[in-house]
């Protein structure tokens, strides 16, 4: 079916609303649910700046815990979405460059050394912006040019495997109490997670640039070598979409941990469902990532409560299979 604007508007109505009922499901269900009743108690009181009673000190709890996923899935979703037009492989996420690993290795390096919270999120951020810094020096004159990545990719490749010979290495060393928190920052955990304005805005930019580009990046992702004979500037997009999607990577990472899947699922099925048009599937595929994490987040707080599993556990379990599916889709539907 063709893109229209009336289809594109109502397919985007829809996952912002399917968004806001994954929200408002996250704060209803724990240990201790909460009705609609309480639920517009709470609310009531939040509104009103009078945070006194149970349901409202729970709900504020569980709210910003579930906008935490729901801007770290959105940025991993459209970062992935940026990463595949980019390198033109649909098989690409946001931690095929090393931006993860360089995260990982900064935030792990500032838990080894007993810092604090803002210094490991700042360590990871660094690590991140590090780690994008590098690449792009080594990769200029390949991001500078049309066509495949291929140096860019290889690139990405080796410095991933550079951090996590790191990350393995501090994991060896680590002293038994700070080992479970590295593991858990590893895997992916919400639960430390703050709600900050910086995301936000990582995202709000992000989506901007890049649906103010959205036929450029048609054109790039379909017929790469063409593209600046279309009077596209190839190589101010390819930074443009190299530099977003480290910035959405390392602003990810740093409020969650490395959570893996997201950005490649969530993509394919966005595609598969609603076609390449990147007009529609950039804003799809935040929403989309967005409402997966916040109901990934919810399950693993409640499936064992009072206990709770790293979300990355659950995005794994839930996208390799995911995946392989739409690997088998593919197959039936591609010409022999």
């Amino acid at each position: 079916m063709p893109l229209t604007a009336t289809r594109a508007r109502l397919i985007l109505l829809l996952l912002a609303t399917l968004s806001l009922a994954s929200l408002l499901l996250s704060a209803a269900i724990g240990s201790v649910p909460l009705g609609i009743r309480e639920l517009g108690q709470g609310l009531s009181g939040l509104m009103a700046g009078q945070n006194t009673t149970l349901a409202s000190t729970l709900l504020e709890l569980r709210l910003n815990r579930a906008l935490v996923a729901w801007v770290t899935g959105a940025s991993l979703a459209l970062a992935g979405v940026m990463m595949q037009a980019l390198l033109r492989n649909p098989l690409a996420d946001p931690y095929v460059l090393g931006v993860s690993g360089g995260a990982s290795a900064g935030a792990l390096l500032a838990m080894l050394l007993g810092a604090g919270i803002w210094v490991v999120d700042l360590s990871a951020f660094g690590g991140a912006v590090g780690i994008s810094l590098l690449l792009l020096l080594l990769a200029r004159d390949e991001l500078s040019r049309g066509g495949s990545s291929p140096l860019l990719l290889l690139t990405g490749v080796i410095l991933a495997s550079g951090c996590g010979a790191l990350v393995t290495l501090m994991l060896s060393i680590a002293p038994d109490s700070s080992l479970r928190g590295m593991v858990f920052w590893l895997i992916g955990d919400l639960s430390g997670s703050e709600l900050r304005l910086m995301p936000w805005l990582a995202l709000a930019v992000a989506l901007a640039f890049s649906l103010r580009a959205a036929r450029g990046i048609n054109l790039l992702a379909l017929h790469g070598e063409m593209a600046s004979t279309l009077g596209i500037r190839v190589g101010q997009l390819r930074y443009g979409l190299f530099g977003f999607a480290a910035l959405l990577t390392a602003s990810a990472v740093t409020n969650a941990g490395s959570i893996g899947f997201l950005g490649l699922i969530v993509p394919h099925a966005c595609r598969f469902a609603l076609g390449p048009d990147h007009r529609l599937l950039l804003p799809s595929a935040a929403m989309a990532g967005g409402l997966l994490l916040v109901l990934a987040d919810t399950l693993s707080r409640t499936i064992v409560a009072p206990q709770q599993l790293p979300v990355g556990v659950i995005t794994a379990l839930i996208g390799v299979p995911a995946f392989l599916l739409q690997l088998r889709q593919v197959r039936r539907s591609s010409p022999c």
